[in-house]
């Protein structure tokens, strides 16, 4: 009998950091404003995968207490895994980009396919976490165990997200509605110069009546910077396409003596709203993240 409850001890001390990481992986695929990944089959795929590197990262504490190194061994396993799942990441969104209106871009596609093989790693991280208190803790009280657990999976999860968490363009900019202007076929946004290729009626037209534009007017000179970068003015235009809908056109252009950037397009649905939050909740892309102490060190002494 006592063998017998040991074993259903042992049991739950696997199970419960499973379910702790599976559910960690859930939690991070709640489908944000960019609604991706597709539901249902998205969240399958990234469930299941959460689910297997929640199962190896439970069994790492037993396998290692059973002195059984070999089991550990698919911790590394698990990694080239998690590399496979970005990969696969990048070339479904390379696939859909082909028929998007608007296309994501090259460095957007590679940040989305960063962030699902990091969140993989949550679920083992939480799952590993759990199992190790859970074998810390006496064993004369499961009920406290399993409690304690479950809490530091928690405040595990929230660490994890809190140090991945990355910034949007609204944390380095303003973002204000603009005004449309266009004369004869050139396009402006307030007083930036857009484009000269509305050279018909009809287009000139339909922007200046169903057009929608805004201004992303940089906190600091030197964001200027990332917000200039081809791959982070794609990821913003196509959000806002994305989520309004294109009925024609869309063009965005830099200010180069204030950094400003210059959003316009004729939205399917036209939501003044919508459009500004959009902007506002673009991530900025990893891949174009420097690190602007030097140069904001220097600004504060010309300043000076």
């Amino acid at each position: 009998m006592e063998k017998e409850l040991l074993s259903q001890y042992y049991l739950i001390l696997i199970l419960i950091p499973i379910l702790c990481g599976t559910l960690a992986r859930y939690l991070t695929l709640i489908v944000d404003y960019r609604q991706y990944p597709s539901y249902p089959n998205g969240y399958l795929i990234h469930l299941v995968t959460g689910f297997i590197s929640s199962g190896i990262g439970a069994i790492a504490i037993p396998a290692l207490l059973e002195k059984n190194f070999e089991a550990v061994t698919f911790l590394l396993l698990a990694t080239e895994q998690f590399r496979e799942v970005r990969r696969i990441e990048k070339e479904s969104l390379q696939d859909i980009d082909n028929v998007e209106h608007v296309f994501r871009g090259e460095a957007y596609i590679d940040g989305i396919a960063k962030t699902f093989e990091a969140r993989n790693y949550f679920s083992l991280l939480v799952s590993f976490g759990t199992s190790l208190i859970m074998h810390i803790i006496p064993l004369n009280n499961i009920f406290i165990t399993i409690l304690l657990g479950i809490i530091f999976a928690a405040i595990l999860l929230y660490v994890l997200k809190a140090f991945t968490k990355g910034k949007s363009v609204s944390d380095i900019a303003d973002i204000k509605l603009a005004k449309i202007t266009v004369k004869n076929s050139e396009l402006y946004v307030d007083d930036i110069f857009v484009t000269n290729h509305l050279g018909i009626d009809l287009a000139r037209n339909l922007v200046q009546s169903s057009g929608i534009a805004a201004v992303i007017h940089p906190k600091e000179r030197y964001y200027s910077r990332i917000l200039n970068h081809n791959g982070q003015r794609q990821a913003i235009i196509f959000e806002a396409c994305r989520i309004l809908g294109l009925k024609r056109y869309h063009y965005t252009k830099c200010d180069y003596e204030t950094g400003r950037i210059a959003i316009v397009l004729v939205p399917i649905i036209y939501d003044e709203g919508a459009f500004i939050e959009t902007i506002k909740k673009v991530p900025l892309l990893e891949s174009i993240k420097k690190n602007y102490k030097i140069m904001k060190s220097n600004s504060n002494q010309m300043k000076g």
